[in-house]
């Protein structure tokens, strides 16, 4: 799908149906943006921070959007193309508890190693509080990313081995409901 065209093929449509929560006519219109937004048919890592800037105009988030622009480009060809848009946007927006904590859990394995390390989680969070600056109040035990990771830490690496496997992230991120919160904030927006 990295070339421009100005609808989805019958067999495009149909894998996509069968690959994300979204029905043909829907697919149809977020092409229809997509491609006028993006007319090569793909979107950079450039473009993609623009993006982010416009819905974080009060921080900095060029570098989360550059940790999420990883998670969205599949194929690390440097390009996200319609197919990974829609596919990551339908399982941030609609998905499954467990397809939002998977796609979660690849944005923190930033090395993707299959575990989080405390320095991993340290950067995302980092960049969380450079996009959102003083737009969340925090309470004083998370008031800075030092000490929301020692907090989460310390909940999720249940076998001390300094590195959180994707089951631990799991079970914690189940009974954290501000976790929980996070994970269901797109339902129903798209």
């Amino acid at each position: 799908m990295g070339k421009s065209q100005s609808k989805l093929t019958p067999e495009q449509l149909s894998d996509l149906q069968k690959n994300t929560y979204f029905d043909k006519r829907e697919l149809q219109q977020w092409y229809q943006g997509f491609i006028l937004d993006c007319p090569e048919g793909r979107l950079d890592k450039k473009d993609f921070g623009k993006i982010y800037t416009q819905f974080f105009p009060f921080g900095d988030p060029a570098e989360f959007a550059n940790y999420v622009f990883d998670v969205f480009d599949e194929n690390k060809n440097g390009y996200i193309d319609f197919k990974e848009f829609i596919c990551a946007l339908s399982a941030t927006s609609r998905g499954t508890l467990e397809e939002k904590l998977k796609w979660a859990f690849q944005l923190y394995d930033i090395n993707k190693d299959g575990t989080i390390t405390y320095q991993e989680m340290l950067q995302i969070v980092r960049a969380i509080y450079k996009m959102t600056g003083q737009m969340l109040k925090l309470p004083e035990n998370e008031e800075t990313p030092e000490k929301r990771v020692d907090k989460i830490f310390q909940s999720m690496n249940k076998d001390k081995n300094a590195t959180i496997n994707y089951s631990e992230f799991v079970e914690c991120s189940k009974q954290d409901p501000t976790v929980m919160d996070a994970l269901s904030l797109y339902d129903g927006l798209v």
